[in-house]
């Protein structure tokens, strides 16, 4: 079975907040989960703080047992140092216009 940590979906319409999860691979994603990891609320508070609570050693339980993170997840954990950050996905050809472009051949 893989076990995937990634961000259940919560709240009003326009108003998400998220648990995190372990849970099975191919289980919906709102659907059953093995275990409740943390939570992230990606609205800001009046202050312009977001929240996010993480079970710090739950996490890396799971992940030393062979939990994939999404993408999204590993990010937030990125972020925490939990987990290296992932490497950025840009290139930095494509923030030049294409006129000003010099082609590689």
């Amino acid at each position: 079975m893989v076990v995937r940590l990634r961000l259940q979906r919560f709240g009003r319409k326009h108003s998400p907040f998220y648990r995190m999860v372990a849970a099975d691979a191919r289980a919906p994603r709102d659907g059953k989960h093995l275990e409740i990891v943390g939570t992230y609320n990606p609205m800001a508070s009046s202050a312009g703080m977001k929240e996010i609570r993480l079970k710090t050693d739950r996490l890396r339980y799971w992940i030393s047992v062979g939990a994939q993170p999404s993408d999204r997840v590993a990010w937030i954990l990125g972020k925490f140092g939990i987990l290296p950050p992932p490497p950025q996905r840009f290139s930095v050809q494509k923030m030049i216009p294409k006129k000003d472009r010099k082609k590689e051949e």
